[in-house]
């Protein structure tokens, strides 16, 4: 045997050698952790974190599960997958107890299910930071408030909650209700419709630009919008706007795993050469922006309000002021990013759990749209006053937080840094060691039979709804509320949590109202022979089977099961 081949069988056993005796090493150091803690323990060879497995996890588990049936519901394949809290619910906790400790060769991950726990968790900011280094990724075009620490964060923060104004909101609303109303005059004009998380897509990608940049686009369905492609081949040499932020938020798994340095290399394929031109069209107008709106502020001229703008007249209101110097450039970059991001993803996977949802019941349709009518009556579009009749459409805010109860889109993630941390779980003192990630375990939070009843698993947005009388017009003595406090996180807690919110909150009901209003009703297209009960047994089977964590949690195949619009 020459010494090549030797050389070339050794180096890969090595490598594999290595990495066993990493992942035992990783494992013993935190198994010696967690046992001090003396609750329940469960232990994965991989971590969560390792970038190559997080791209391969839920394909080689189900090979693996298929082939080895001795493997089904261990420890490897019930835990070691992103999203398998969604899946699992509350399973754990009722087999182990509110606190428990994943073991994985990098850092432990600690399973918490106490509201109170969680709440006194969120006000200690301090004690249990975000973890940085795992949102780091974000710093695409800049450092932002989702990868900021200490001052930066902060200031970040306050010029953040300065720009998520009213003023704001109230153009989230206009938007949403006319890109609403034309995406349905879309649906409602087909037999049958296999576009709508990309159509939802499209609309918060609409009123984003809108909302953030200040540029209004009609709504261009996905069948339009690949006719057009397809009538100029080849990708431009430049893009404009709305195509590189489009290009941008489609590609983000790519962006982030790989980065914009190796993007712009001219070797590259032309689909990534593509997305790099995307990058640097959508950096070069955020540039443009910038110097344009600075000018303006300086030279006292009134401008349109929209995100970039507010941040920027925040930013320069600051230096003027010596007050911390207000954000660089590069942090204004940053932020827009992961303002589009983050209020982007977020809202259109929240809209399409919901589409399919309302598709599967229509009694719920019928109880929102009751109270659009109740609420707008006959008034035209324009006429639909967001500081009036937002806060009354209470059942469609409803909808939006029984969807995220069930498939909430972003996890919460703390942990507890260089220091151990004291935290009462179950009014009982628990001292969790350094380095440890802290996980509220929002799948079993948001169903606990304890906090949400014996249907917590059936998707009921009138749970969020109650009467204050018994009065012969209840409807319009309704409160929202959240039956336990802190068993519902869908927005974070605390001093981190989303400065969206309200934002998010807006652009759902609006399109709520627009879609349902004038008696129209959406449901899934019949297969042969199929009934209608069984066609939307058949949609909640896809919601529950086919949804997972690609960046965000999402309906994976939504295509799978075409929709229906027709009036009642």
């Amino acid at each position: 045997m020459s010494w090549p081949y030797t050389l070339l069988t050794a180096i890969p056993l090595a490598l594999a050698g290595a990495f066993v005796a990493q992942t035992v090493i990783g494992l013993l150091r935190n198994y010696r952790a967690a046992r001090s803690l003396g609750v329940p323990l469960r232990f994965i060879p991989i971590s969560p974190m390792n970038p190559f497995w997080m791209l391969v996890d839920r394909g080689v588990l189900s090979f693996l599960s298929r082939r080895f049936p001795f493997l089904r519901d261990t420890s490897f394949t019930r835990y070691n997958w992103r999203g398998w809290e969604v899946k699992d619910r509350y399973r754990s906790h009722h087999e182990m107890g509110d606190i428990w400790v994943l073991v994985t060769p990098f850092k432990n991950w600690v399973y918490i299910n106490d509201p109170e726990a969680l709440i006194a968790l969120f006000r200690r900011g301090s004690d249990f930071p975000h973890p940085v280094f795992i949102t780091e990724l974000l710093n695409v075009f800049g450092p932002n408030i989702s990868t900021a620490e200490g001052q930066a964060w902060k200031t970040q923060r306050r010029i953040a909650l300065h720009c998520f104004n009213e003023q704001n909101n109230e153009v989230v609303w206009r938007e949403a209700l006319t890109l609403a109303r034309d995406m349905r005059d879309y649906w409602t004009s087909k037999p049958s419709v296999d576009t709508a998380a990309a159509d939802l897509r499209t609309l918060s990608l609409h009123i984003l630009s809108r909302a953030g940049f200040g540029k209004s686009f009609p709504f261009e369905s996905q069948e339009d919008q690949k006719k057009a492609a397809g009538s100029a081949p080849g990708a431009p040499a430049t893009v404009n706007y709305k195509e590189a932020l489009q290009i941008i938020l489609e590609n983000l798994v790519l962006i982030v795993g790989l980065g914009t340095k190796f993007l712009a290399k001219p070797w590259l394929p032309k689909k990534l050469r593509d997305i790099n031109t995307a990058c640097v069209a959508f950096r070069a107008y955020m540039t443009q922006t910038y110097e344009e709106e600075k000018a303006a502020y300086l030279d006292g001229r009134p401008t349109e309000s929209n995100l970039m703008q507010s941040m920027i007249r925040a930013s320069q209101a600051d230096a003027k002021s010596g007050a911390d110097g207000g954000l660089t450039e590069a942090e204004i970059y940053g932020n827009m990013f992961a303002f589009n991001f983050a209020g982007h993803d977020t809202t259109a996977h929240t809209l399409t759990f919901a589409m399919f949802f309302l598709a599967a019941n229509p009694e719920v349709q019928d109880w929102i749209a009751e109270e659009i009518h109740r609420v707008l009556g006959d008034r035209p579009i324009d006429a639909w006053d967001y500081r009036s009749d937002f806060p009354r459409l209470k059942r469609c805010l409803a909808v939006m937080y029984e969807t995220l109860r069930l498939y909430d889109i972003v996890p919460v993630i703390k942990w507890t840094a260089d220091k151990a941390q004291s935290l009462v779980v179950g009014g009982k003192t628990y001292m969790l060691p350094p380095n440890s990630m802290i996980a509220p375990s929002y799948g079993s939070l948001q169903t606990d039979p304890r906090f949400w009843g014996a249907d917590s698993l059936e998707w009921k947005p009138s749970r969020f709804i109650v009467k204050r009388s018994e009065s012969d017009d209840a409807r319009q003595d309704e409160e929202f509320r959240i039956p336990v406090r802190g068993s519902f996180i869908a927005w974070s807690d605390g001093a981190r949590d989303c400065p969206g919110r309200k934002f998010s909150q807006v652009e759902f009901v609006a399109t709520m109202a627009g879609l349902f209003r004038d008696d129209w009703r959406v449901s899934p297209v019949l297969l042969p022979g199929e009934t209608p009960d069984a066609a939307r047994r058949r949609v909640l089977d896809l919601v529950e089977n086919d949804s997972g964590m690609v960046l965000l949690q999402q309906m994976l195949h939504p295509e799978r099961a075409p929709l229906v619009w027709k009036r009642k």
